[in-house]
């Protein structure tokens, strides 16, 4: 039975960067096993979201060249919605004004903040918190 759901990812790739992929593994894992799945980054999880970002993690969390990105550009292809803390990116140098050529490729970015993530838990069935 097809659920509808809710990820929340707001780790710091910084300070855990293998939680940040076990969670975009788990956001794949949900949309192929048919879910509709929304995706909300918060806090500094918003770099993930960033192509140059994003590259630079195999290295360090020890995968294959391109594994990342890999994740990243199925989540962002196939979920419902991909959403991002507007303060959060502003916290990082990033505005829905200047971010044009930052982004993983393919991402149809959903600006939001506190209500966005009210509405899209209360409309799930499973949340799931990184």
């Amino acid at each position: 039975m097809s659920k509808n759901m809710f990820f929340k990812i707001a780790t710091d790739p910084e300070v855990d960067p293998s939680k940040c992929i076990v969670a975009l593994s788990c956001v794949n894992q949900a949309i192929k096993d048919g879910h509709e799945v929304n995706v909300f980054f918060a806090s500094l999880a918003v770099k993930l979201l960033q192509n140059e970002y994003i590259n630079t993690l195999d290295e360090r969390i020890g995968t294959p060249e391109g594994f990342c990105m890999k994740l990243m550009g199925y989540a962002v292809v196939h979920a419902k919605g991909v959403y991002c803390s507007t303060g959060s990116q502003a916290a990082v140098g990033v505005t829905p004004d200047n971010s044009e050529g930052i982004f993983v490729e393919g991402l149809n970015l959903h600006w939001s903040g506190p209500p966005g993530v009210i509405q899209l838990a209360a409309a799930s069935d499973v949340q799931m918190i990184y």
